[in-house]
């Protein structure tokens, strides 16, 4: 086998300078290099994908639509233990959220957020 891990998410963005202080407020993230046009974010976490932002002037933002459910999906979801804490920090910090989703047998969910691009990421349990 060739592949072991996911080394690298790359995100496409219109803004660096706008982006990475995004990334780097909400996910708490650290900026391994930046360039003028592209910039590598860490979790500095072992095994853990980083995260490369590059500036772009293609329109197109992350995200697919359910053919069968009409469910707008992430391509990324991140993992938190503090799912509710984490949404209600978000609309506080008036970043756009959708509903929180929790399954009330087993207590995980989800719900997704935009970046200042509109690229849809969510965080999950």
């Amino acid at each position: 086998m060739f592949i072991s891990h996911i080394a690298t998410v790359e995100i496409p963005v219109s803004n660096l300078e706008r982006s990475v202080a995004f990334y780097v407020e909400v996910l708490g993230v650290k900026v391994e290099f930046k360039g003028e046009k592209n910039a590598m974010l860490s979790f500095q976490a072992k095994g853990v994908p980083t995260i490369f932002l590059v500036e772009t002037e293609d329109r197109k933002s992350l995200s697919f639509s359910n053919s069968h459910n009409g469910v707008e999906h992430s391509i990324i979801d991140f993992y938190t233990q503090s799912l509710e804490e984490f949404h209600h920090w978000l609309q506080v910090k008036n970043i756009e959220v959708g509903p929180l989703n929790i399954n009330e047998e087993h207590g995980f969910g989800g719900f997704g957020f935009k970046d200042p691009d509109g690229n849809l990421l969510s965080a999950c349990n």
